[in-house]
C-alpha cells in the first residue's frame, strides 16, 4: 500500500490526465448514436440462363430526361419553404374520411359484425374457418384507432380478446392472415402504447401457428396454412409475392417477444432468393418451393409480382438500414425495372411499367399495367429519400432519377382515375403503343380497358402513393389528387362502400362485396394525407403491404 501511495503522488499528473481522458470518453460515446451493425447476407448477381435467349430490343433504359429533372429541382426547391401555408381546410376534409370509416364499420357491426367477410347488400356474413378468424376486425382496428374513434377500437379490441380463438380446424391464406391479421394486431399493439397484452399474445399464437408453413425443404411456405397442422407442409409451386411478403410481420414479431426463430424463418425465405439466378434482378411470379429457383414464365409488378420489390426496400429500411444486401437487390431491381419495363404512351405522354411474358421462350413486351403497380410511384419516392423529406435528404444523381419516375408514375396512376367517367381506376388497364385508337381507350387518351378490367375493388395503391409523394416532397397536387379520389368513392359507392362492376359507366353498378382493405388502407392514407400533422413518421416507421405501421428497430 505504501508504494502504491508513494506512485501516485509521484505520478499524480498522469493520474489526473487519465482520469480526464477517461471522462472525456465517457462524455462522447454517451452522446454518440448507437452505431448500427451492418450485416451481409449471400447475394447471388447470376442471371437466369433463359437471358440469352432476350433480344437486345427488349432493352429500352428509361431514363429521367433535363427537364423532369428541371422540375424536380423546383418542387426541391419550393419545399425549403416551411412557413407557406394551404388555404385549403384540411382538417374539415379529413374528417369527412373520418365519417366514411365511421359509417363503414357501423354498416359492417350492423349486419356481420367479427365475420370474415362482408357482403353489404344482402346484409350478411360468412367466415373463412368454421368459428371466424377475425379477419375484418384485426385488419381495421388500426385505423379505427388512429382515426381516434375510440369506441369502435374497443368494441373491435374487446371481440379479438375475448371472442376470437385461432385454435381451431381451418385452412386459411398463409399470406393474407400474415398482412391483415398479424399485421394488424402488431400494429394496433404499438399504436395503442404496446400495454394491451392480449393483442401480443393473440399475435404470437397465430404467429406461431402460421409459422409452422415455413418446414418445408427450402423454407418456402405453401400458399395455404393449416391453423392446426400436424407433419412437414408440402409446397410445391408458390406465389414469388405471397413468399417475400411475410418478413415485416414475422420479423417484428421476433423482437416483440425475443423469439428468434421467426425472423430466421423468413429471412431463410429471402436468403433462397437472394441466392437464386434473376433476369438482372427481376423475377418472375412464380418459385418452385422445392430447388428454391424462379420458375414463372411471366415478370410483373402486379399480382403475385408487386410485394416482392416492396418488402426487399422495406426489410432494409424496418431494421435502421443495417441489412446492406437487400437494398442492394432493390437498387438492381430498379434498374432492371427502367431496363425492360418502363415505357411512355404515344399521345399523352403518360410513363408506365408493363410487364413481360413468356421470358422462358420468345419475351414480349406487354403494355399491361394493374392497379397494383401504382405501389411503385410511392415506393421509389421512399427508396430515393429513406422517408426523409426532400428539404433535408441528400439525393444522389440515382435518387433524383428514381424520384422523377416515382412522380411520373404518380401521375399515370392519377390519370386511371381521371380519365374514366365515374373517377374512378379500373382493376387493370392497357396502354396503347401507337397512335392507333379502338373503342376500349378513355377519353382519346392512351390507356385501354377491356370490358373484363372495368371493375374497380377501391383500392388503395394509388392513394398510398399520393400520400408518400406529398409527405416526402411536400407537392400539393398529390393532396388534391387524393381528394379527386374520395370524391369519386362518395359519389360512386357512399354508404355501403361495396366493389363496383364497371367504372365507365356512371353510376357503376354496386357488387355485394366489400374488402377489407377499403377502410384499412385505402381510408387509413386518405387520412393521413389530409392531416397537417405527422402522426406516422416515415423515418420512424415502415407500413407492411396492408397498411398497417409497423416501428423500426434495431436488430
Amino acid at each position: 500500500m505504501a508504494a502504491l501511495r508513494w506512485l501516485l503522488r509521484r505520478y499524480k499528473w498522469l493520474v489526473a490526465i487519465s482520469a480526464l481522458l477517461a471522462l472525456f470518453t465517457l462524455i462522447h460515446f454517451k452522446r454518440q448514436p448507437t452505431e448500427v451493425k451492418l450485416v451481409r447476407r449471400y447475394r447471388s448477381n447470376e442471371q437466369h440462363a433463359n437471358m440469352a435467349n432476350w433480344p437486345t430490343p427488349l432493352a429500352q433504359h428509361w431514363r429521367a430526361n433535363t427537364e423532369q429533372l428541371a422540375v424536380l429541382d423546383t418542387i426541391i426547391h419550393d419545399a425549403q419553404c416551411t412557413t407557406c401555408h394551404d388555404d385549403i381546410d384540411w382538417s374539415h376534409r379529413q374528417q369527412r374520411v373520418v365519417s366514411a370509416a365511421r359509417t363503414a364499420w357501423h354498416s359492417y357491426a350492423r349486419d356481420a359484425f367479427g365475420h370474415d367477410d362482408y357482403f353489404p347488400l344482402s346484409h350478411r356474413g360468412s367466415n373463412f374457418t368454421h368459428l371466424g378468424i377475425g379477419y375484418i376486425v384485426a385488419d381495421v382496428l388500426d385505423t379505427l384507432w388512429l382515426m381516434g374513434l375510440r369506441d369502435e377500437y374497443k368494441m373491435g379490441r374487446d371481440f379479438l380478446a375475448n371472442q376470437v380463438s385461432f385454435d381451431q380446424r381451418g385452412t386459411v391464406s398463409l399470406f393474407e392472415s400474415t398482412i391483415r391479421i398479424l399485421g394488424g394486431l402488431l400494429s394496433a399493439y404499438h399504436l395503442s402504447g404496446e400495454t394491451d397484452t392480449k393483442l401480443l399474445m393473440l399475435a404470437d399464437d397465430l404467429g406461431s401457428r402460421l409459422a409452422k408453413s415455413f418446414n418445408t425443404t427450402t423454407g418456402i411456405p405453401p400458399e395455404t396454412a393449416t391453423l392446426r397442422p400436424d407433419g412437414m407442409s408440402f409446397a410445391h409451386v408458390c406465389s414469388t409475392s405471397e413468399s417475400s411478403t411475410l418478413q415485416l410481420e414475422f420479423r417484428y414479431l421476433a423482437h416483440l417477444t425475443n423469439n428468434p426463430m421467426y425472423k430466421e424463418s423468413v429471412d431463410r425465405i429471402i436468403d433462397v432468393m437472394l441466392n437464386a439466378p434473376k433476369y438482372d434482378s427481376l423475377v418472375p411470379t412464380r418459385i418452385d418451393a422445392k430447388t428454391g429457383l424462379f420458375v414463372g414464365t411471366e415478370i410483373s409488378l402486379g399480382s403475385r409480382g408487386d410485394s416482392y420489390y416492396e418488402y426487399m426496400l422495406k426489410q432494409w429500411l424496418q431494421t435502421k438500414q443495417s441489412e446492406v444486401d437487400l437494398r442492394v437487390e432493390y437498387d438492381a431491381a430498379v434498374r432492371g425495372i427502367k431496363k425492360y419495363l418502363v415505357r411512355t404512351s404515344p399521345r399523352q405522354g403518360l410513363t408506365y411499367v408493363g410487364e413481360m411474358v413468356d421470358v422462358t421462350g420468345e419475351p414480349k413486351f406487354s403494355p399491361k399495367m394493374d392497379h397494383l403497380v401504382c405501389f411503385l410511384a410511392g415506393n421509389l419516392a421512399l427508396g430515393a429519400t429513406n422517408g426523409t423529406h426532400v428539404r433535408k435528404a441528400h439525393l444522389s444523381a440515382r435518387d433524383r432519377d428514381d424520384l422523377v419516375l416515382a412522380r411520373e408514375l404518380g401521375e399515370t396512376c392519377a390519370h386511371m382515375y381521371f380519365d374514366t367517367p365515374s373517377g374512378l381506376a379500373p382493376e387493370i388497364a392497357y396502354f396503347a403503343l401507337s397512335n392507333e385508337t379502338t373503342n376500349q381507350i378513355l377519353s382519346n387518351g392512351d390507356i385501354l380497358v377491356p370490358p373484363l378490367d372495368r371493375h374497380s375493388l377501391l383500392r388503395p395503391e394509388t392513394v398510398e402513393s399520393f400520400y408518400l409523394l406529398w409527405k416526402l416532397t411536400g407537392e400539393k397536387k398529390w393532396r388534391e389528387y387524393g381528394w379527386r379520389v374520395f370524391e369519386a368513392i362518395e359519389r360512386c359507392a357512399h354508404g355501403e362502400y361495396t366493389s363496383l362492376d364497371d367504372v365507365t359507366v356512371v353510376p357503376p353498378t354496386k357488387r355485394d362485396s366489400v374488402e377489407s382493405f377499403f377502410v384499412a388502407e385505402t381510408l387509413k392514407y386518405l387520412y393521413l394525407l389530409f392531416d397537417d400533422g405527422d402522426r406516422v413518421p416515415l423515418t420512424h416507421y415502415v407500413f407492411n403491404t396492408e397498411a398497417h405501421p409497423l416501428p423500426i428497430f434495431s436488430l
